[in-house]
């Protein structure tokens, strides 16, 4: 894929109206305000990704200790960029970032996106039909 995005940590990019309406009509954050939005923005690790014309094409963020537990929150591309491959290169971006990749433990919850975390190393915990995650805590 060209080199024809960015993605910034720079919460002051952040689109938090496009990331709303987004947000608000999925199945996990239904009817979700844009006061609701802005205060998960100001308290989590954020990541845009963006065309070079500063567009927000996605977003994600990680709720973090940055030390022992990540937890991947509102991973979104909105949709006149889906299909691609925005996703992909959005979660291979946070867990390259310096503050994520030695985190001993991520989690997210998805009910439809499986397959694309289980290439990252994600497993199903138990048998929620929910909740993966990435556990490199060793434990003697």
């Amino acid at each position: 894929m060209e080199q024809n995005y960015f993605i910034s940590t720079d919460k002051n990019l952040l689109d938090s109206k496009a990331i709303q309406q987004f947000i608000a009509n999925s199945y996990w954050g239904n009817g979700r305000s844009l006061e609701e939005v802005k205060t998960t923005i100001e308290n989590s690790y954020c990541f845009g990704i963006y065309t070079l014309d500063k567009e927000q094409i996605g977003f994600a963020r990680v709720v973090t200790d940055y030390i022992y537990f990540g937890y991947f929150m509102d991973v979104i591309i909105l949709d006149k960029f889906q299909g691609q491959g925005f996703g992909k290169i959005l979660v291979e971006h946070i867990l390259a970032d310096p503050k994520i990749k030695n985190l001993k433990t991520l989690a997210l919850k998805t009910k439809d996106a499986h397959q694309l975390y289980e290439r990252y190393g994600f497993k199903k915990i138990g048998d929620s039909l929910l909740w993966m995650s990435v556990d490199k805590q060793i434990l003697a």
